[in-house]
């Protein structure tokens, strides 16, 4: 069982909420928990050095941004081929999202997926029609699929199972 601090339990809690959209998060962060910005920074830096948190990311609300056009590529591509095709689709600004699946036959044959948010469907299709043309990914089994329906986007969540309190 890890053991950690009681101030490391309310900075995990606190960060379930996301970071506050000011200039200075871990400051205020810390204002709230009665800890200083750089002491912030250096528990979260131990926290995943430690490996209690294993990923730090960002939820991006693209809908409130106006990005209303968002299409989930999908290619039908050769084992051999589809690390290094991902590296080379991850590698355009405008993939937002790219990683590889198991195939599901015989309804679902792709095994390379890459996400595109737009704010216009036409300006999305020549986007991927960029990623097909460049990468000479043409003449692969491939679809589009454009979001119908939104869903929320939340913080992972976690309770204690597997951490202690120190002392």
């Amino acid at each position: 069982m890890i053991e950690i601090a009681d101030k490391d339990h309310q900075l995990l809690a606190r960060l379930a909420d996301g970071l506050p959209l000011v200039s200075r998060p871990y400051a205020e962060m810390g204002a709230e928990l009665g800890l200083s910005e750089d002491d912030v920074i250096a528990r979260l830096r131990h926290l995943v050095d430690s490996g209690i948190i294993r990923r730090f990311g960002l939820i991006v609300r693209h809908h409130e941004l106006g990005y209303r056009a968002n299409a989930m590529s999908v290619w039908d591509v050769p084992d051999d081929e589809v690390d290094a095709l991902g590296a080379d689709l991850a590698a355009y600004p405008f993939v937002t999202l790219c990683y590889r699946r198991r195939r599901q036959p015989p309804r679902w044959p792709y095994n390379l997926f890459a996400m595109v948010h737009g704010k216009e469907r036409a300006h999305v299709l020549s986007q991927i029609a960029q990623l097909n043309e460049q990468l000479g990914l043409e003449h692969l089994r491939h679809h589009v699929l454009f979001s119908t329906k939104r869903y929320k986007q939340s913080a992972a969540r976690f309770g204690d199972r597997g951490l202690a309190k120190a002392g």
